[in-house]
């Protein structure tokens, strides 16, 4: 099941053929340089501080992901990361829910559970310089994604709240004001189909507009026993982008954007491996610790429907040579259904002929915010300085019900739906939990780098941020009875970073940074008292090298970080009792007294070692600490819990090679393989999750000319977990119902066709 062997010899192959790279930053797939040979790494440039700079010159550890690598890893979303290719990066869904994501960079902001309308995430996600407030709405398809930048580390001067972590910035191309553009469609195994289309229109007057419209659709990879239900782990995707940017002088420039998306999925399927005492002869004849091809038990399920939309306005004024003024205004909205019936197996209880089983969670999640950034950005002889402000509002919402959809039959070998609640009418199920809340935050942020004349190689960064929260909440509603539960807090902090940096030539550096940053407090809607926890703050040192070096055919980038963090914000459960009758989980968060550490290194390195082949490894080093606090559920007991998805050893190894041929066109081939150590994805289920070891590959025939104008078309093969690996990403245990767990997802492989014109 684990392939160890192979493994073994595919990791010592890629050592052996070279160290090697990020690999995510070449852009060899184009026509530009399908007509030559490629004979350095292309240089990268990133806005990890807020203006364009070399990756190389970025005194900060920032890992790229530019079109090219998506397109070589087939990612379709944020989500896609989840393979590792970026090791001290962990993405992982809410517990069966790919609808929600739940991120960590370095072992750090990852939340127990941050589907609440009065919490939030530690890493924060940004596109095109706004911040996406809820962990519901990540999974939406990207659109004309020219880079993904992961910032690593606490980012609390420039990026603010929420981003203890580190942060996650996507930026997306703008019009060009030049007619061109793509058209792509594919198909994939599991009815597996998709189709995009990115145009520029010609510029009409000053203005230059560009459309993105995206789609994917894919079967379920695990069936449902019950006829002509959905199966689980599907997806239905697409989004549509319209931007228009206006330019009527050098001076000024206006971006605004408009967004919808759709995003349909069925949840994971939670596989029962060991079963426990409680549960039916049924689903202990089908437990198993290999993944299955389909559920014990089926039951209703339809799609959790979440739909996004958003309006972007980015101004620019450039007021001299040495000054520019920048606003970033932004208004979005939320709904996310999720309706999940992936623990079916795992937490369905036998109670004796004709009891009700088969709890189907519908929660109801609802979300609009409006930001408003300015920043001022210049320079002088020696100094180079930034200085803004950032306001915030959000009003979310969510609530859940929990219909029991089945009835056990004679010995608990089989069952019928529940006449009960079939068919479901949400009118007459109770509401077990409803809450909403709202928060404001206003920041004030300054940073300044000093490049002294008389040492030219010294650059010394200095920056702070004043950040105040105002939140509050109502949980109006706690197993179906109405409360008037409420919490009204506030909180101010100031976050720090002082960066020094050295040139030791043309071609390398070192750093040191001191920074801060914080996940803002909250309230947990899953308990019964609703009381306010304080801010998680993590304050880091790193120190740092970066380098170029063999006519730029190689690349070698390493940091190593020290992390400590206080106030952490902690979850604890009351167990699961299956003589209750009780279905909502009731959970307190709590800040944790002492301290905890996050140490590690990182090591980025890509080299061509010949003309058209990039090979590349990447890999993260993470010692955390658990923590303890103690549990009010357990009579004063002082428990100690495991940070989460904070594998110890995680990296990607990479190979890219390009073969140009005489008429422009070229054959490239890619190859990844990301193996991980298993780490905690839940703070109340301590489960270690497997250790993994996931390869993708792809083989593309570009730039084939159609016609004399320019235009070309590329066919592509691809998969994802090209060995078919199986590792269980998620586990939870109880004494009652056994062991149960999350596969990941099986080979997936498809053919796509793109025409370029």
């Amino acid at each position: 099941m684990r392939h160890a062997l192979l493994h073994r010899q595919l990791l010592a192959l890629a050592v052996a053929t070279a160290l090697p790279a990020l690999a995510m930053a070449d852009d060899a797939d184009t026509a530009d340089t399908a007509a030559r040979d490629v004979v350095a790494l292309d240089q990268v440039v990133v806005t990890a501080q807020k203006r364009a700079t070399n990756l190389q010159e970025t005194p900060i550890s920032v890992s790229v992901v530019d079109a090219e690598a998506l397109k070589d890893r087939s990612a379709i979303s944020i989500g896609s990361l989840s393979d590792g290719s970026i090791p001290s990066l962990r993405v992982t869904p809410f517990a069966t829910r790919s609808s929600a994501l739940n991120i960590g960079i370095r072992g750090i902001g990852a939340s127990g559970d941050a589907n609440q309308p009065a919490r939030d995430a530690g890493v924060g996600v940004y596109v095109d310089g706004v911040f996406m407030g809820r962990a519901q709405g990540l999974g939406s398809m990207l659109y004309d994604v020219e880079r993904i930048e992961v910032l690593k580390g606490p980012q609390g001067t420039l990026f603010g709240r929420n981003t203890e972590g580190g942060a996650i910035s996507i930026v997306t191309r703008q019009p060009t004001g030049e007619f061109g553009g793509s058209v792509s469609a594919g198909v994939s195994n599991y009815s597996g189909y998709n189709s995009g289309l990115h145009l520029d229109l010609p510029k009409v007057g000053d203005v230059s507009f560009k459309i993105d419209a995206v789609q994917a659709r894919r079967g379920g990879t695990t069936d449902n026993p019950m006829r002509g239900e959905r199966d689980f782990n599907s997806y239905d995707k697409r989004g549509a982008r319209l931007s228009a940017l206006w330019q009527p002088s050098d001076d000024f420039s206006a971006l605004y954007a408009f967004d919808r998306s759709y995003d349909a999925t069925t949840p994971y399927h939670t596989q029962v491996l060991v079963a426990g005492p409680y549960l039916s002869p049924l689903q202990q004849a089908g437990a198993s610790e290999d993944r299955r091809g389909a559920s014990i038990l089926g039951g209703p399920q339809e799609d959790n429907i979440g739909r996004t939309s958003g309006h972007l306005l980015n101004l620019g004024w450039t007021l001299s040579d040495n000054l520019e003024l920048k606003s970033i205004s932004s208004y979005r909205e939320l709904t996310q259904g999720q309706f999940d019936m992936g623990l079916v197996d795992a937490i369905s209880a036998y109670g004796g002929p004709g009891t009700a089983f088969g709890r189907y969670s519908l929660a109801q999640v609802y979300q609009h915010q409006y930001s408003q950034e300015f920043q001022l950005i210049g320079n002088t002889s020696q100094v180079q300085f930034l200085a803004g402000a950032f306001y915030y509002h959000e009003t979310a919402g969510d609530n859940a019900q929990t219909p029991n959809m089945l009835l056990w039959g004679q010995d608990g070998n089989s069952y019928t739906l529940n006449p009960a609640t079939n068919p479901l009418d949400l009118a007459n199920v109770r509401i077990d939990r409803a809450s909403k809340a709202w928060t404001d935050s206003l920041g004030i942020f300054g940073q300044a780098t000093w490049t002294p004349a008389s040492l030219d190689r010294l650059h010394l960064t200095v920056g702070g941020r004043y950040t105040r929260d105002d939140k509050k909440g109502s949980l109006y509603m706690v197993n179906g009875v109405a409360t008037d539960l409420a919490f009204d807090d506030a909180w101010g902090r100031f976050d720090p970073m002082v960066n020094i940096a050295y040139d030791l030539g043309d071609s390398a550096m070192v750093y040191a940074k001191y920074s801060t940053g914080f996940k803002a407090g909250g309230a947990n809607s899953r308990s019964t008292t609703y009381t306010s926890f304080a801010p998680e703050e993590v304050t880091a040192f790193e120190l740092g090298f970066k380098s170029q070096f063999w006519d730029n055919r190689a690349r070698l980038n390493l940091a190593l970080f020290d992390s400590k963090i206080e106030h952490k914000q902690m979850d604890f459960s009351l167990p699961f009792d299956p003589d209750s009758g009780e279905t909502r989980t009731t959970m307190v968060t709590t800040n944790a007294p002492g301290n905890g550490t996050s140490r590690g290194a990182e090591l980025e390195f890509s080299v061509m070692p010949l003309d058209n082949l990039t090979v590349g490894l990447n890999y993260a080093y993470t010692r955390i600490d658990a923590q303890t606090a103690v549990d009010p559920f357990g009579a004063g007991v002082e428990v100690t819990v495991q940070p989460l998805l904070a594998p110890k050893n995680a990296g990607s190894v990479s190979l890219d090679y390009l073969v140009p041929f005489a008429d422009f066109s070229a054959l490239k081939f890619h190859l990844d393989g990301n193996w991980s150590d298993g780490f905690y994805t839940s703070e109340y289920d301590q489960m270690l999750t497997d250790s993994s070891f996931v390869v993708n590959a792809r083989v593309a025939l570009i730039d084939v000319p159609l016609n004399d104008t320019g235009s070309t078309i590329a066919f592509s093969l691809w998969a994802r977990n090209l060995l078919d690996e199986e590792h269980l990403f998620y586990k939870l245990n109880s004494a009652a119902l056994g062991q149960a767990g999350i596969f990941n997802d099986p080979r997936t492989y498809g053919l796509d066709v793109t025409v370029n014109f």
